[in-house]
């Protein structure tokens, strides 16, 4: 066992990463339950009556999506600066998978900027007729769901490793540590039975495949905001030569 010395640069990262999330979460939550969830209905037509009734609405729903992608990269690289000491070579590796986790949200903003512009009567639009461009936007609206499965696939890998990463440092309490590690390897699970098995929902509710990760996310970031991490002292971990 050799200690793990925490350097000014790693405690200020600490904090950041509690903030990011914390602040992350406020967008992702108000732009997907607040907005999309409200104006993206089961109906092709009320869907669409729907955006262009609130497009201006619409518009700040992917404007919060693209401020969750900003503060997510700003999450991995604060990890990447607390969790680098600990094994460089695991911090990066989970610094690229929530790399990935943010390219999949990017896209799901893309999809629907262009659902927008199939509505909004873009010239090239006008060779279909309106239910059949009703239905072109709700494809690319529907394919959200599966960008976030593919995306939270990746998130829950590097969660993993930056549980087991903190569980090796002692930075935090193991037992919050050990909670990580098994709730996010719990959603990878979860994720990966769901692409295998298409009904595996009816068994686990989807809303359970990363509600523990969160449950998590949101202890850590309390942790590290008002506790910091653990002093050099008690920051103890195995460190691979």
């Amino acid at each position: 066992m050799t200690a793990v010395s925490i350097d000014e640069s790693q405690r200020k990262a600490a904090r950041v990463v509690g903030f990011a999330y914390l602040f992350t979460l406020v967008a992702v939550v108000y732009a997907n339950f607040g907005i999309h969830d409200r104006l993206i209905v089961g109906s092709n037509a009320e869907t669409a009556r729907n955006i262009l009734a609130h497009e201006r609405l619409f518009r700040i729903g992917v404007a919060g999506d693209l401020i969750y992608c900003a503060g997510i990269i700003v999450l991995l690289t604060a990890l990447y600066v607390v969790l680098e000491p600990v094994s460089r070579g695991l911090a990066l590796l989970a610094a690229f998978w929530r790399f990935v986790f943010v390219l999949m949200w990017l896209v799901m903003a893309l999809n629907l900027f262009d659902a927008l512009r199939l509505l909004s009567g873009s010239d090239y639009s006008r060779a279909f007729d309106a239910e059949r461009l009703q239905a072109l936007a709700s494809l690319y609206l529907g394919t959200r769901f599966d960008y976030y499965y593919i995306g939270l696939l990746f998130g829950a890998l590097a969660s993993t490793v930056c549980g087991c990463l903190w569980f090796m440092s002692r930075y935090i309490p193991r037992a919050l540590a050990a909670f990580g590690v098994i709730s996010s390897a719990f959603c990878v699970a979860c994720t990966l039975a769901f692409y295998i098995f298409p009904n595996f929902d009816k068994h686990v509710n989807l809303w359970w495949f990363d509600s523990p990760m969160t449950i998590f996310d949101i202890a850590l970031s309390f942790w590290l905001l008002f506790k910091g991490l653990r002093p050099p002292g008690i920051a103890k971990a195995i460190v691979s030569g």
